[in-house]
C-alpha cells in the first residue's frame, strides 16, 4: 500500500469481534478498531503486515482502524467491508461496471422491503429500465488449497445476509431489478461461490433469489496504485463448497 495517510504496523492478535493489537512502525503497541465482524477466516496471520487510517473524532476510544493487511503469500486483504460500498459506488459513477450504466441518479442506504432492511445502493433515473437495488457484499476468504483461488461468502452464519437475499428476491420478482454486488477484497481470489459449507441456508436463499431474477456481479478490488479501485470482473459459480 502507497497511501500516505495510512499508518503502518504488524498484526499481532485479533480479539472480541471488534478489536485488535498492532504493533506500530514506531514500535509502540496500540488496540485498534476492527471493522470487520465476520470470522476473517483464512485471513488472520500474526505477524502480517497491516495498515491504519485515523479517525479526526475525538469521541472515538479507539482512533485508528485497520484497513487493509498483506497475508504471507503476498495476498493483498481489504479488511474494511464499509469500503465495498464506497468502492463499488464510485466504480458505477465512474461508468466502470459494465452492467450498470446509464443511471443518473445513486442514493446509499436506503429503507426498502418488507423486513426493515436498507439497501446499500438504489440507482434511478434511467430512461429504459427499472430503479436498481443493489446489495453490496465484501468477500475476503480465500479457501484453501489457496492456490486454486476459489472466494466463498459468508465467512460465518449470516442471517443478515440471507435476510437482504430474501428482500432482494422480492424486488426481482415482481419486476424490478435486484443485484447482489460481490467486493472482491482479496488480491488471491479469481472466482466467488456460495459458502455452503459454512451456511447452507444462505447458499439455498441465494439458488432461490437466482431463480426470482437476482443478478450476481462479481468485481475484483484493484490494490496496485496509492488508492484501491475496483478492477476487473471476476465468475461466479453457483455451486457452492459443501
Amino acid at each position: 500500500m502507497r497511501d500516505p495517510s495510512l499508518l503502518g504496523g504488524k498484526l499481532i492478535r485479533r480479539y472480541k469481534r471488534f478489536l485488535a493489537d498492532v504493533q506500530i512502525d514506531s514500535g509502540e503497541i496500540i488496540t485498534v478498531h476492527c471493522p470487520n465482524t465476520g470470522s476473517m477466516k483464512n485471513c488472520i496471520e500474526e505477524g502480517a503486515r497491516v495498515w491504519l487510517s485515523r479517525s479526526e473524532n475525538p469521541a472515538r476510544k479507539y482512533p485508528l482502524t485497520w484497513e487493509y493487511m498483506k497475508t504471507s503469500r503476498g495476498h493483498y486483504i481489504g479488511v474494511n467491508p464499509q469500503k465495498a460500498n464506497m468502492l463499488v459506488r464510485n466504480a458505477i459513477e465512474g461508468g466502470r461496471v459494465q452492467e450498470i450504466q446509464g443511471y443518473p441518479k445513486v442514493r446509499s442506504e436506503v429503507r426498502y422491503g418488507t423486513e426493515n432492511s436498507r439497501i446499500d445502493i438504489l440507482l434511478s433515473g434511467h430512461p429504459d429500465q427499472a430503479e436498481c437495488y443493489l446489495e453490496v457484499k465484501s468477500v475476503t476468504l480465500l479457501e484453501n488449497p489457496v492456490s486454486h483461488g476459489v472466494g466463498c461468502f459468508p465467512d460465518s452464519v449470516s442471517s443478515r445476509g440471507t435476510r437482504h437475499l430474501r428482500e432482494l428476491g422480492r424486488i426481482a420478482s415482481k419486476g424490478g431489478r435486484a443485484v447482489l454486488f460481490f467486493c472482491v477484497q482479496h488480491s488471491g481470489i479469481q472466482q466467488v461461490r456460495p459458502a455452503a459449507h459454512i451456511d447452507q441456508l444462505y447458499a439455498d436463499t441465494l439458488v432461490e433469489a437466482i431463480e426470482e431474477g437476482v443478478e450476481v456481479l462479481v468485481y475484483k478490488v484493484r490494490f496496485g496504485g496509492s488508492k484501491p479501485s475496483i478492477g476487473k470482473s471476476l465468475p461466479f459459480v453457483q455451486r457452492g463448497l459443501g
